[in-house]
């Protein structure tokens, strides 16, 4: 009887949907909007009105004898009104049948048959046998509900039970680069613990959900279900409405990403191709391919955000602005000088100065290139010292590159002696060139040569030129190259005057600075 005083009520409330939204609602307990009144009624205004019908329907619920039949309307000239027996409940005016759109006794009829089936439905479920039963239904409910979260405990307990058999297990612990993150113990904990907030939050979770059952059985706690209901299926709705509008935004992304994702692998491609000597471009060296990939997809992942950040959720909040003012100020002011090394490191790709596992001398560092980077390049020197060396100061400064021609031209040593006028200048050539001969790592094609550089006061100047096609070891090569320049001159009984030697001789071996020769 109740469910079906309630559906009429529906059936006679959804006539009215149509009716504009203006004037005062009349509300009967816990919240049922009943009807609306318009437009004044001497000195009092449509929510002064509301609120005196809402008194009186108060009183006509408390009264004992209440019968809806008795509800009657009684039409007059100016307007018609809703009765009690010999109580006014409200006047039904010209305001609402403008409002409604029809005729006043019409309207009148409609509130009537409101009035009533709210009012039986709002007796009978004030009723003593009414309020028996949804006490019945409390309790039984408060019974499942004690069963339920006791069934939680046990369920997790048994859970909690097993876990602690495990010990001594083999449960493999994590390890990260060697690192062990988490032994069986700290497995074992990690898990216990998530689940004893599982455990509280189902708890806590079953425990709001049946306050809201058990409020909306009785009317007079409905308002309280209603918003306790409110407070977590508003913000499900908005997540979920919120979530449902931002589908095409989300799509438009996704085409955006996905576009940008295989426009990059298809560089990756051709960069390979390139840098394997597949595809050859005329004026693009092989050794760019790599580093014009990493510009070209950085350029292009910074060109996808910049499109993609109109379409992402909050970007127009202040917020969201407000960290990019930040970003964008510390990139600005407090990066400089890396900005530089990197606009460095691009200029040095494409200058070519020197490749990686080349010889070089960048100032006055001397070495092997490691590892070349937009921002550092690192040099070991022949001490195995590791250089790091900024970019920017690099392409500030000189760089020599010994290995670049040594392949396939070769690396000319050269080192300069000196020797007195004595010393016909065809022997001392001869003796350089058997030096350079001599030792293992110099070429014999290109065979070496000698230049006279200077004629000075007390000695000419001879220096000695010999091919080698291996840069890395030239300090090695030069300590040969001077220890076979002097024995060689040793044997040939020739003084090395370098730069000139002054002597008190008593003798003609007295004062020689001839080592003796070495056998063989």
């Amino acid at each position: 009887m109740l469910l079906f005083c309630l559906q009429a009520a529906a059936q006679v409330s959804d006539s009215l949907a149509t009716a504009p939204s203006t004037g005062a609602a009349v509300v009967l307990p816990p919240a049922d909007t009943l009807f609306r009144v318009y437009g004044r009624v001497g000195s009092f205004g449509p929510k002064e009105r509301a609120d005196a019908i809402q008194r009186r329907l108060d009183g006509l619920l408390k009264a004992p004898l209440f019968t809806p039949d008795s509800l009657l309307v009684v039409d007059a000239e100016q307007d018609s009104e809703i009765v009690y027996g010999d109580q006014q409940l409200l006047s039904v005016g010209v305001a609402e049948a403008q409002a409604l759109g029809l005729a006043r006794p019409a309207v009148a009829q409609k509130y009537l048959a409101i009035l009533r089936t709210h009012l039986v439905a709002a007796r009978q479920a004030n009723s003593l046998p009414e309020l028996l039963k949804r006490g019945g239904l409390a309790a039984l409910t408060i019974v499942m509900l004690v069963g339920l979260i006791y069934g939680l405990n046990r369920f997790f307990r048994t859970i909690n039970q097993r876990i602690l058999r495990w010990r001594g297990s083999p449960l493999k612990p994590w390890r990260i680069n060697g690192y062990e993150l988490l032994t069986q113990e700290r497995q074992l904990e990690v898990l216990r613990t998530a689940l004893k907030l599982l455990r509280l939050a189902l708890v806590v979770l079953t425990l709001y959900l049946a306050l809201p059952v058990l409020f909306g059985l009785f009317p007079w706690t409905e308002g309280i279900s209603r918003k306790l209901l409110g407070y977590v299926l508003g913000p499900v709705q908005r997540v979920v409405l919120s979530v449902v509008y931002y589908v095409p935004n989300m799509l438009t992304i996704i085409v955006i990403y996905f576009f940008t994702t295989y426009a990059v692998r298809f560089l990756r491609f051709l960069a390979g191709e390139v840098a394997a000597g597949k595809l050859v471009v005329d004026g693009f060296y092989p050794d760019w391919a790599l580093p014009t990939f990493n510009l070209l997809r950085f350029a292009l992942y910074v060109f996808m955000f910049i499109v993609i950040f109109p379409y992402l959720p909050g970007s127009d909040s202040p917020v969201f602005q407000g960290v990019s003012v930040l970003l964008g100020f510390i990139i600005s002011f407090g990066s400089t000088s890396a900005i530089g090394n990197v606009i460095a490191g691009i200029v040095i790709t494409y200058m070519r100065p020197y490749k990686v596992g080349d010889r070089v001398k960048i100032g006055e560092i001397t070495g092997d290139v490691l590892e070349k980077t937009l921002l550092v390049t690192r040099v070991r020197t022949t001490k195995n010292e590791d250089v790091t060396i900024p970019n920017s100061n690099i392409l500030s400064g000189h760089t020599v590159n010994y290995s670049a021609a040594a392949s396939h031209e070769g690396l000319v040593l050269h080192t300069t002696i000196t020797i007195g006028y004595d010393v016909p200048w065809p022997q001392v050539h001869a003796l350089l060139l058997a030096a350079a001969r001599a030792t293992e790592g110099v070429e014999a094609i290109p065979a070496p040569f000698v230049l006279q550089t200077s004629l000075d006061d007390f000695y000419v100047a001879y220096q000695l030129n010999a091919y080698t096609q291996l840069p890395h070891r030239q300090a090695g090569l030069y300590s040969l190259l001077h220890q076979h320049i002097q024995d060689a001159f040793a044997r040939a009984g020739v003084e090395i005057m370098s730069p000139h030697y002054r002597a008190m001789r008593t003798g003609a071996e007295a004062g020689s600075t001839i080592p003796p020769v070495p056998p063989g």
